[in-house]
């Protein structure tokens, strides 16, 4: 019988915790909030959650030790899955009110305002899929739910696929397939049948990052 997958959820202060925490659950998957590194290692996949501002997100990662853990993991090519603020955070800076702010610098790109005159962005968007999508199989076609004013504006150095969002004439990044990186700027958790698909999706490509962990370290996963 194949053991339940072990999700960490980063508790940075700032986050959407407890309905990924339920998401996930309800999929099957063993999850639990932590900040704790020892027990976070020890898990398959982890979840880096947000909301709110982009700068405060930053700034609790900082404070809580966490930015060289995200960067160790995201370098050993394991699970990493960020949401909202979270996949903004994956980003090299982010512009909010004219203040620049570094982020973790695992993507290439800037966070910016979203060019349109409703703000923020809130409700239900479908997305554009291109190519083959691990992160989208089977609800390429669907809708998920949007709450925000600012996104990632790809990079051209960008090696992953990108999955566009549009807002008014603004066309962003709703998501990013890079490695074993994946971010949502929309909230899965929050999107009904297709945002639990693709939570499956996510929990379904832990087999092939984790086995290449344990070809390439040795490691017990």
């Amino acid at each position: 019988m194949t053991a339940a997958p072990r999700v960490g959820i980063l508790d940075h202060g700032s986050g959407n915790l407890h309905s990924v925490l339920w998401a996930l659950t309800r999929l099957g998957a063993v999850a639990e909030l932590s900040s704790d590194w020892d027990y976070l290692t020890g898990c398959d996949g982890l979840v880096l959650p947000g909301v709110g501002a982009y700068s405060a997100c930053l700034d609790g990662l900082r404070a809580g030790g966490h930015v060289g853990h995200l960067t160790r993991w995201a370098g050993d090519q394991r699970p990493l899955l960020g949401i909202c603020v979270g996949h903004q955070a994956l980003f090299e800076a982010g512009d909010e009110h004219g203040v620049s702010t570094e982020g973790l610098g695992l993507l290439p790109g800037k966070v910016t305002r979203l060019d349109a005159a409703r703000l923020p962005h809130m409700g239900w968007n479908e997305v554009e899929v291109f190519g083959a999508s691990a992160m989208f199989e089977g609800v390429a076609e669907e809708r998920f739910y949007f709450l925000h004013s600012y996104a990632a504006h790809a990079d051209p150095a960008i090696t992953g696929l990108v999955t566009w969002g549009r807002h008014e004439s603004d066309r962003f990044v709703a998501g990013v397939e890079q490695g074993s990186i994946w971010g949502t700027q929309f909230h899965p958790e929050k999107s009904g049948a297709p945002g639990a698909r693709l939570l499956t999706n996510w929990l379904r490509s832990f087999a092939s990052f984790n086995e290449c962990d344990r070809h390439q370290t040795g490691r017990d996963v």
